[in-house]
């Protein structure tokens, strides 16, 4: 035992020392000498000797037989023996030649040939082997006699033979089905393979090594696949998807010999070829075996990616092979993680994120409408985006800021933006609230047919607090346990997303300091769903709810990063022959210093209204947040459409309820005894926002105290007026506030609303206004007007109105005022069904003292006198004043170039414009009686009329005085009563006239008024006097501001026959011609005498009056207007 256990250890230290350390360059030297001497001298000489010898026994010993033996073949055959197939022959196998035997002799002395590059003597000696070992049937030996001969015949030089494939071909079949020898027929296989390779017969080559595949030997299969498949890749056109085939093969009959390392090589090599090519069924096949195989062979890293591959790509598998795989890949990676528990979370392949679709919401959610309270609408993550409507929000804001900031935008101006997302303007920081939550939606989509259920979800996030105002920045914090205290996170316990589903989350943060946030991605738990393959073709994840997920409780922990590429630049020449990426911003938001917080709700806020109708509603403003709110504005690109009450507004009742039956506007009672007369009031326009100077669609709120403190709440009324034009409407309100202490990154918020109203046909008014015949009015003045007005009823019965009544009449003006009405009807109200029109007449006169204001006279119809100065219905005149003067201004303002050219002449121009100029506003004020749910309700309203000039007609609808032109009066309400949609409009384009340097004739002739004064009958007696003379007095009222030359012609005859014919011809005494100088405004009277020869009726309107202004050319003089024919009876006594 001692002496075998120092063997062994001798052994072992002979083992671990490397052989011939001690030779010396000599000994190195003197071997190879050695070698050289016993080559040349010993081995070779010997072989030539014993080939010589083998050579001369042969010759000696056969010479004689084969003699004898084929004398013999010849006598008694007379032919050659053919020679047997491989099938025919027995299996002789087992035959053994004696040492001494010539066969065997032949043999080696081919096999010496061989060994010393003898190739064509070589060849020669297996020959003739290969023939005495098959007439011998020694099938053992002629296969190798066979072996040798084709690769002896390969070697020799020059090629003299082609090489005998087919003795190789007959060696591997004799091998293997007659001497069933594998391992002789795998060697010459694998020899042939490589001289067929050899000679580029790749084809050849693999088809040899395929055909001794088999089902005995996986190894032995799975190397001889493995050599075919290097076959095919290496032909001269490549056979990739064959090599790619043969590959997995191999690799799974390595994989059934055992040998994982080599089954995962060939898989990995075959996967290079099928990846990418849309081959998804192989492919997930091939990395489900590599993930496998590199999982047994613990490279856990190489698993996972495989089994990742397996589920990002559009898989076609069935669900419950999808269910397995999964599975398969949730182990793996478990397995993977428990490796390095403390390393950084890894990336999860499962669900897919659609990155670009991410929204981010910055604030609450609102409160819900209760009972009669509707919330505002702002904005939430349930809108869709309009980049039209997000440009007119835009337009609104800066349109505030604006006049906030006296005319100018400040530079650092940034437009408010609640939600953010894939159209918005990324590029700069959002600015978000301490203590108010940020939502981000987040887009998944499961792309397998087998339900994800995530657990835990919420978002990754960076945070760095800094102090704006202290300007100190602090250390950058990851999201950890410990920084609740920063940025508070919001979890999702479950969230199930069904097959092939796409589905949002919404997840939320609490920041609770200010500084810098960047929201990296989200973590999640990723699971399957017990029982989640479907049985019968019914989906399992149908009857599956909230809360009730069953988890097979394998899970694994991961994020997914949210990496949102921006918009591609295309600005400069650069960025559009280059590919460049502007930054996009919306998940790093910059947390700013408290604000106020405000929301509104709108309180019998109605939906339908008919055109013009006034309705009450209440607003009410709730500060939510714990700093107080001031400087509350609200803008809207349609101020007409509601107001809060101007200064003079009468207190409203505390609640809404408490005003239900009450009358929008402010009433008194009148006398009796004043029906019909103009009752006066003035206001200011200052009142009511107008003329201040600021931009008409920016209102104050009146807030009590300009303030709204924290947690407190204030109802304010405001009054709607519908929309002149039928129709739906959307109306945006964008409420602007600011907090009391500055803040150097937000100054200000602003809310937004949207109402829907739609409105439906009421009046259409239609007035014109005339100069009246009688100069002198109650008070002497020589100026007053007729005022007619339209009033049709255009309501359609579908609303449910059944009439309308007319029940005030009021003018508002700085320079003009309603004096009476001069209606022959002595109905006290006017009252109009469906179609129905009514006419009206009223004195206009002007106003004493043309003040800064305005002068109310309001006319009544019924018994209760609307205060028309008083809210609302000031309010909603001086806004449709406001709109009527912003609408004109822009149409004229193109020629104020033209009009500055010549300043003289135009002045002179303008003083002769402005006589047949009337400032002169109308407003009707109406009740309606509508029937709904067999109630009868009454509806008030209003419509404005703005007469601008003398004798041109004026509507309340002045978008459509541009299809009346084209139709004609008739023809355009024939068209409004019978085809009010169905018409195809002609449109045109105005052009851009100039003003015209003269004024029109029609302007002229309004210069000057003239009435004769005279008795309507005189009696005289033709008997004592042949000749009858009546005093008249022609009244001359000059109408513009400027002095003005008269000059009154009494030489014109009536021309035509008619009038002669029907009033007769008479005379007037005296001068023919009078030449006068009228002052501004003057009146004066001129005395006249007419002659008669005989009774009859005359028209005493002949005198034709020309004007000119003093010390203008009489390029401008012309005839003025007659008045009403002036008829006079004389009658004979």
């Amino acid at each position: 035992m001692k002496a075998s256990t120092s063997l062994q250890d001798s052994k072992k230290s002979n083992s671990g020392t490397p052989h011939g350390a001690c030779l010396t360059l000599t000994d190195h030297d003197r071997i190879r000498q050695f070698i050289q001497e016993f080559t040349f001298r010993g081995l070779l000489p010997h072989i030539e000797k014993t080939i010589r010898q083998l050579n001369d026994q042969l010759i000696s010993r056969k010479g004689l037989s084969r003699s004898l033996f084929t004398a013999t073949k010849k006598w008694f055959s007379g032919s050659k023996v053919p020679e047997k197939s491989i099938n025919e022959l027995k299996n002789t196998s087992g035959l053994l030649y004696p040492p001494e035997a010539p066969e065997l002799q032949i043999r080696k002395m081919a096999d010496l040939c061989f060994l010393v590059q003898h190739y064509e003597l070589a060849y020669s000696c297996y020959h003739t082997a290969k023939k005495d070992f098959l007439n011998d049937q020694a099938m053992l030996y002629a296969a190798g006699a066979l072996e040798m001969a084709a690769v002896s015949a390969f070697l020799q030089p020059g090629a003299p033979r082609p090489y005998p494939a087919h003795y190789m071909e007959t060696a591997i079949q004799t091998y293997r089905d007659i001497c069933k020898n594998m391992v002789l027929a795998e060697r010459c296989v694998l020899l042939s393979a490589e001289i067929l390779k050899s000679q580029s017969k790749y084809s050849e080559a693999a088809a040899l090594l395929i055909r001794l595949t088999s089902e005995d030997s996986d190894l032995r299969s799975a190397l001889l696949l493995e050599q075919a498949a290097h076959c095919f890749i290496n032909m001269k056109s490549p056979m990739v998807r064959k090599f790619a085939f043969h590959m997995i093969l191999a690799g799974h009959r390595f994989s059934k010999a055992g040998q994982k390392r080599h089954a995962l090589r060939c898989y990995c090599q075959a996967m290079q070829v099928y990846k990418g090519k849309g081959w998804s069924l192989a492919e997930d096949h091939i990395n489900f075996t590599i993930g496998r195989q590199s999982f047994t062979l613990r490279q856990l890293d190489n698993a996972v990616s495989a089994f990742r591959h397996i589920l990002i790509n559009d898989s076609k598998q069935p669900p419950a092979q999808q269910g397995a795989f999964l599975r398969e890949y949730l182990y793996v990676y478990k397995n993977a993680a428990q490796l390095s528990p403390d390393g950084p979370l890894p990336q999860l392949p499962l669900p897919y994120i659609n990155s670009s679709a991410t929204r981010v919401f910055f604030g609450h959610d609102r409160r819900p409408a209760e009972g009669e309270k509707q919330a505002a609408t702002h904005v939430s993550l349930d809108q869709e985006y309009d980049s039209e409507s997000s440009q007119q929000w835009k337009e609104l804001e800066e349109q505030v800021v604006s006049v906030i900031n006296k005319g100018t935008i400040p530079s650092n101006f940034q437009p408010t933006q609640f939600c953010l997302n894939r159209y918005s303007d990324n590029s700069k920081f959002p600015l978000a609230v301490i203590e108010e939550p940020i939502t981000v939606e987040v887009s998944f989509r499961n792309p397998l047919k087998v339900p994800l259920l995530l657990t835990d979800l919420s978002l990754l996030w960076k945070f760095q607090p800094k102090d704006f105002s202290a300007k100190h920045d602090g250390e950058t914090k990851e999201q950890g346990t410990c920084d609740e205290d920063m940025v508070g996170t919001e979890a999702i316990a479950e969230f199930l997303i069904n097959s092939e589903e796409t589905k949002v989350a919404r997840l939320k943060l609490f920041p609770h300091q200010t500084g810098e946030l960047h929201i990296l991605g989200v973590v999640y738990n990723l699971g399957s769903v017990q029982g989640a393959v479907s049985l019968d073709g019914i989906d399992p994840s149908v009857g599956l709810q909230t809360g009730k997920f069953v988890s097979n409780g394998l899970s694994v922990r991961g994020r997914q990063d949210l990496e949102i590429q921006g918009p591609r630049l295309n600005n400069t020449k650069e960025e559009k022959t280059s590919i460049k990426y502007g930054p996009d911003r919306r998940l790093d938001p910059i947390i700013t210093e408290e604000m106020p917080l405000l929301e509104v709700f709108f309180i019998n806020f109605p939906t339908g209204l008919l055109c013009g109708e006034i309705r009450k509603a209440y607003v009410e403003f709730v500060n939510v947040s714990k700093c107080p709110l001031t400087a509350l504005k609200v803008v809207s690109k349609h101020p007409e459409f509601f107001t809060f009450g101007g200064n003079t507004a009468v207190l409203t009742p505390l609640s809404p309820s408490a005003s239900e039956n009450c009358s929008a506007y402010k009433t008194v009672v009148t006398d009796p005894t004043s029906v019909r007369t103009a009752l006066l009031s003035s206001a200011s326009s200052a009142d009511f926002g107008v003329g201040t100077g600021g931009s008409p669609e920016v209102i104050q709120v009146p807030l009590p105290d300009a303030v709204l403190l924290p947690g407190t709440s204030v109802q304010l009324p405001m009054w709607l007026r519908g929309p002149d034009e039928e129709g739906v409407h959307e109306i945006n309100f964008l409420f602007y506030y600011e907090g009391i202490k500055k803040h150097s990154k937000m100054c200000h918020r602003v809310l937004r609303h949207t109402a829907v109203i739609c409105t439906s046909r009421s009046l259409h008014i239609r007035a014109t206004v005339c100069r009246s015949n009688a100069l002198g009015d109650e008070e002497g003045r020589g100026d007053n007007m007729l005022l007619f007005v339209d009033v049709e009823n255009i309501n359609t019965s579908e609303t449910g109105v059944k009439e309308f009544h007319i029940v005030q009449v009021s003018s508002n003006s700085k320079h003009w005022k309603l004096q009476k009405s001069v209606n022959i009807s002595g109905d006290k109200d006017t009252k109009l069904a469906s179609r129905e029109k009514a006419k009206l007449c009223f004195k206009a006169v002007r106003c004493k003292n043309s003040a800064e204001n305005y002068t109310f006279a309001d006319i009544v119809f019924g018994n209760e006198q609307i205060i028309s100065s008083a809210s609302p219905c000031a309010d909603f005149f001086f806004q449709s004043l406001s709109s009527e003067f912003k609408r004109t201004h822009v149409q004229s303002h193109t020629h104020v170039s033209q009009r500055a050219v010549k300043q003289s002449f135009d002045e002179t121009v303008r003083l002769i414009q402005r006589c047949s100029e009337v400032d002169l506003n109308i407003v009707v004020l109406w009740k309606a009686y509508v029937v709904e749910d067999n109630k009868q309700l009454i509806l008030e309203g209003q419509h404005h009329v703005a007469l601008n000039t003398v004798g041109k007609e004026a509507f309340s609808f002045p978008q459509k005085q541009g299809f009346k032109k084209i139709l004609g009066n008739s023809d355009w309400e024939d068209l409004e009563q019978e085809l009010p949609e169905t018409v195809l409009l002609k449109f045109f384009r105005p052009e851009n006239t100039p003003v015209p340097p003269r004024p029109t004739p029609e302007q002229l002739s309004n210069l000057i008024k003239t009435s004769l004064h005279y008795p309507e009958s005189f009696n005289h007696s033709f008997h004592q006097k042949s000749l009858c003379l009546v005093p008249v007095t022609l009244l001359l009222s000059n109408c513009s501001q400027a002095v003005v030359d008269v000059m009154i012609d009494l030489r014109h005859k009536p021309t035509s026959s008619e009038a002669l014919e029907i009033h007769g011809s008479f005379t007037w005494l005296g001068q023919t011609q009078y030449k006068l100088q009228l002052k501004g405004q003057e009146v004066y009277s001129l005395q006249l005498k007419a002659c008669f020869v005989h009774t009859g009726v005359y028209n005493l309107g002949t005198p034709r009056v020309f004007a000119k202004l003093v010390d203008q050319v009489t390029l401008f003089e012309t005839s003025q207007q007659n008045s009403m024919p002036a008829l006079i009876i004389i009658n004979n006594i």
